[in-house]
């Protein structure tokens, strides 16, 4: 625990068999109380091995996609009592030592959200991130900054801390279930006012990281587009859309078991 909050760490995995022993073996178990699995019908051992390390494990019976996936870390975590959520992908890309440092930022109650940005610094392509992702990750990153009026090193990371509150109160089940889900939390994040905080992290990447392919990656940049478009039209009270409702209703009902 940090300042008496209960700390927990979600793992989003499909095929993550591989990598989980490294990534969970650097996760720092004197601060975090929880430690959550989200199987998403992995095709090789992912579930079976996170349950002989003693992660609570959850197996999807259909693939839901990235986005589904994390919706059911995050409802889990707050069932489980979490009071700060920390999101880590299993495949051993970011390195799951700056969980204190996302936590920490949090606990002591100067940040309502952390992320772990791979563009502060010079990790990013020194870690092996491909240079058309690089550039995509920069454009499009500007270009988000402008629309929503905010001022993040990155919008792409997959490594995330959420306090409570900021879970509870965002509109998560409108969220897509694909990539662009990330963008979209975030969008939400800074339209509803929360306190985002960042911290320079270094990345791998190497065969076993996943990583979506180029296709993948274009209709997840149109969808970042769309997103940032959608948040001004609203913001300037052109329109409304359901990724910013307010509705109780499309927030997390974490009374019904996963």
């Amino acid at each position: 625990m940090l300042n008496d909050k209960r700390v927990a760490v979600v793992l989003p995995a499909y095929n993550a068999e591989a990598t989980l022993l490294a990534t969970f073996n650097e996760i720092p178990m004197n601060i975090v109380d929880d430690v959550i699995l989200v199987d998403d019908k992995s095709t090789d051992r992912t579930a079976e091995l996170a349950r002989e390390l003693g992660i609570h494990t959850i197996v999807h019976p259909e693939n839901r996609g990235y986005g589904g996936n994390q919706k059911t870390c995050y409802q889990a975590a707050l069932q489980r009592d979490a009071d700060i959520v920390v999101m880590l992908h299993p495949d051993y890309q970011y390195t799951p030592k700056l969980i204190t440092a996302m936590a920490s930022m949090i606990a002591e109650g100067e940040f309502d959200a952390v992320l772990a940005s791979r563009i502060l610094g010079i990790g990013a392509l020194a870690g092996g991130m491909p240079l058309y992702k690089y550039i995509a990750n920069r454009f499009l990153t500007f270009t988000q900054n402008l629309l929503v009026g905010h001022k993040l090193s990155e919008y792409h990371t997959g490594y995330r801390a959420w306090s409570k509150k900021t879970l509870e109160s965002l509109p998560l089940l409108n969220n897509s279930d694909d990539f662009v889900f990330d963008n979209q939390m975030l969008a939400q994040t800074i339209y509803q006012g929360f306190r985002i905080g960042e911290l320079s992290c270094p990345t791998r990447y190497f065969p076993e990281a996943s990583s979506i392919n180029f296709k993948r990656s274009v209709i997840y940049g149109l969808g970042v587009l769309h997103t940032s478009i959608q948040f001004r039209l609203q913001r300037l009270g052109f329109k409304k859309y359901d990724l910013f409702s307010d509705e109780a209703s499309a927030r997390l009902n974490y009374t019904n078991k996963v």
